[in-house]
């Protein structure tokens, strides 16, 4: 099963209802009285993201749906089995056991996704999971540090579990 932050954007906004709003603050008048935000919710698992910093709808939009991606990545786990893993996406962008990817990247929330899962697989334990996915440990603990709150829901999952916080 594909996790729905590794799907093709025309995917996973056919999934999403859009909208697009007015919100005020800074900006001037375009910002006040074109409906430039835009907030998507995602049908199947009701999360929503929201962007209002740009003055253009499909910018904001484009924002709006990494966000979602993130969100995604972050809440939702899916089923992965021993033999999926690691995705041809994480094969794509480990190169020698090296990740290299910026946070900021279109790739990130879907292979964010994986490791969460893969975390999720291995009950917690990073240094399986890490080997699962053919990086070290090291740079698995750095990737997830990459998005604050990947780190914080790892180690509070690891705190539930017994095991000690990653740092």
């Amino acid at each position: 099963m594909t996790h729905p932050a590794s799907l093709d954007t025309k995917t996973l906004l056919g999934e999403c209802d859009v909208r697009f709003t007015r919100r005020s603050g800074p900006g001037g008048q375009n910002r006040n009285k074109v409906e430039t935000a835009a907030i998507l919710t995602h049908r199947p698992t009701g999360t929503i993201a929201e962007a209002n910093e740009r003055r253009s709808q499909s910018e904001n939009r484009d924002q709006a749906l990494f966000r979602l991606r993130l969100k995604l990545a972050l809440e939702i786990r899916t089923a992965r089995s021993v033999e999926s893993v690691p995705s041809p996406l994480w094969r794509s962008r480990s190169k020698g056991g090296r990740l290299t990817l910026s946070p900021h990247h279109e790739d990130f929330p879907g292979m964010l996704a994986e490791a969460m899962d893969v975390l999720e697989l291995e009950g917690g334990d990073v240094r399986a999971a890490a080997e699962r996915l053919d990086v070290s440990t090291t740079q698995l603990t750095r990737f997830l540090k990459d998005e604050p709150r990947a780190i914080i829901r790892v180690n509070e999952d690891r705190r539930s579990r017994g095991l000690h916080p990653l740092h």
